[in-house]
């Protein structure tokens, strides 16, 4: 029996289907965006975190503008160091001006590394509270795109189980696609034919469109169960004693006259 590669696509957010434009039949590419989920509080929940995050932001100092007053002092009493010392050196000044400078030096330097500490330790935790709020915003985003409903393979809309208007919620399946344009014919063969078979084997493959047409197809196998079953009931084999096969995968390029769920058979070495 013919069958193909079907990828059932269920919504990844809950809200109202704002559309859904496809139809059983039609044929989509990849990534192609087919509709959409409301997204509406989504969008206000962004704005609330940018905004949030502005306010953040605002709680960010300038360290260089809050040090300028202490560093401005610092200035000074540097100068005054430099005019006691010539006062000093000229006999005019005494040593107890010159320490009583250099210990308010030595407190405004002080003064100094205990502000941009502190400083820093704000800006830091700012900084990580604005990293918060855009892994916030960067969530919010990751849903916003995830209400956009897309198809992930090129191919034809099977089933379609959802319609616009409808409430869906996380993980209700909203349309199946598969790709036709590549089909497998699932096959069975008994012990004795599998030692005939290896994958990546090109073999001949026979659609059944009535009692006597058929179409032949080149074929590729791709995949061999490691398993003996039971012959399914709708499968037919030569050897009806078979009641133990395998199952084996044939690869097949579509020319529009397969469909899914056809029956065929596969040949390889000149039996079938």
């Amino acid at each position: 029996m013919f069958e193909a590669i079907e990828i059932i696509v269920s919504a990844e957010t809950n809200g109202k289907i704002l559309s859904l434009n496809i139809t059983e039949g039609e044929s989509l590419e990849p990534s192609q965006l087919i509709g959409i989920v409301d997204t509406t509080q989504l969008y206000w929940q962004k704005v609330q975190l940018q905004q949030s995050k502005k306010q953040v932001g605002a709680r960010k100092q300038d360290v260089s503008i809050q040090l300028a007053s202490l560093e401005e002092q610092l200035a000074y009493q540097q100068r005054e160091k430099i005019r006691v010392e010539k006062l000093i050196a000229a006999k005019a000044g005494n040593t107890k001006q010159l320490d009583d400078i250099n210990a308010q030096i030595a407190i405004i330097h002080k003064q100094i590394a205990a502000m941009k500490e502190n400083l820093e330790k704000n800006n830091q935790g700012v900084t990580d509270n604005s990293g918060l709020v855009d892994a916030q915003i960067a969530a919010i985003n990751d849903q916003l795109a995830k209400a956009y409903i897309k198809s992930p393979i090129a191919g034809t809309v099977i089933v379609k189980y959802a319609e616009a208007g409808e409430v869906t919620s996380l993980g209700r399946p909203l349309f199946k696609v598969a790709d036709v344009d590549n089909l497998y014919l699932r096959a069975y063969v008994s012990s004795a034919q599998l030692t005939q078979l290896q994958l990546n084997q090109p073999v001949k493959v026979y659609s059944d469109f009535g009692e006597k047409e058929r179409r032949e197809y080149d074929g590729i196998i791709t995949w061999i169960s490691p398993e003996a079953e039971f012959t399914p009931k709708t499968i037919q084999t030569k050897d009806e004693r078979a009641n133990l096969v395998y199952a084996i995968k044939v690869l097949v390029k579509n020319d529009g006259f397969l469909k899914i769920g056809m029956y065929g058979d596969v040949r390889f070495s000149g039996k079938e």
